[in-house]
Order: structure tokens, then C-alpha cells, then sequence
């Protein structure tokens, strides 16, 4: 049976949504029978999109709402997640990496979906930031 499913949900810019998605994420993980350690990297990963989505993307603003897809075949997951904000610009975020950056509280979202991701792309060309999470892991 070849896969080719797209799932596709719409939540408000709180935080307290982050749940559902955790479950919907879970969920889909289960039904493609990934390893324990893919689950727990699209997890983390779609976790930290989400919120910054609605912390950074749409400041919590209750009129603007985060759309995330699922795609999902006998191959890959891929998750686009898009808020309704002002856009940013990913190579000016400061590298968490650098001395001067290593204590401080944010700004290590992109090193991480970066990290536990197989590709992440960004999209400016609409309203707000459109981020695309890839995992690989079908034959």
C-alpha cells in the first residue's frame, strides 16, 4: 500500500494548543511506525516551530491563527508551519553557538529543528513565515 496523506490543521496563537499538536504529531508518527528517537525529533521539532509561530510569528495575537500541514508518504514527513506575523529573516538570528550567545534563553530554535530535522527551508514570499520540517525515513 503506497502512502500519500495530507493532514492539515488550523489553532489559535496560544500556547496552551501546543498540546493537540503534540498528539496530532504523535499520532501521525505512530501510524508510519517510526523509531522512537524519529518520533521524539518531530516532536521537539514541530513543538519549537509551533510555539515560535505563535510567540514570535504572531505575538500572541488572538486574531492570527498558525496552519499546520502534514504531508506524509512511504518516505517522508514533511510539516509546513505557518504563522500570520511580519516575517523574519533566519540569517540574522544570531548563532547560538557563538561565546557571546552560549548563555542566553532563546535563540536556538533554528540550530535545533536544524539538528533533528533532515531538511528545513524557510518561505518569506507570503503573509507571515512559512517553515518546512522534512524527515526521511522510508526505504
Amino acid at each position: 500500500m503506497t502512502l500519500n496523506k495530507t493532514i492539515r490543521h488550523t489553532i489559535e496563537s496560544k500556547l496552551s494548543e501546543l498540546r493537540a499538536i503534540e498528539k496530532v504529531t504523535h499520532d501521525i508518527c505512530q501510524t508510519c511506525g517510526l523509531t522512537v528517537d524519529q518520533q521524539e525529533n518531530i516532536s521537539i521539532a514541530v513543538t519549537e516551530a509551533v510555539g515560535n509561530a505563535i510567540v514570535h510569528g504572531n505575538q500572541y495575537d488572538p486574531s492570527k491563527k498558525v496552519h499546520i500541514e502534514y504531508h506524509i508518504t512511504d518516505r517522508d514527513i514533511e510539516i509546513s508551519i505557518q504563522d500570520e506575523g511580519e516575517g523574519f529573516n533566519p540569517d540574522a538570528v544570531p548563532d547560538p553557538l557563538h561565546p557571546d550567545n552560549l548563555m542566553k534563553e532563546s535563540g536556538r530554535g533554528i540550530f535545533i529543528l536544524t539538528e533533528l530535522m533532515d531538511d528545513v527551508q524557510y518561505d518569506m514570499s507570503g503573509p507571515g513565515t512559512k517553515i518546512k520540517l522534512v524527515l526521511h525515513y522510508g526505504k
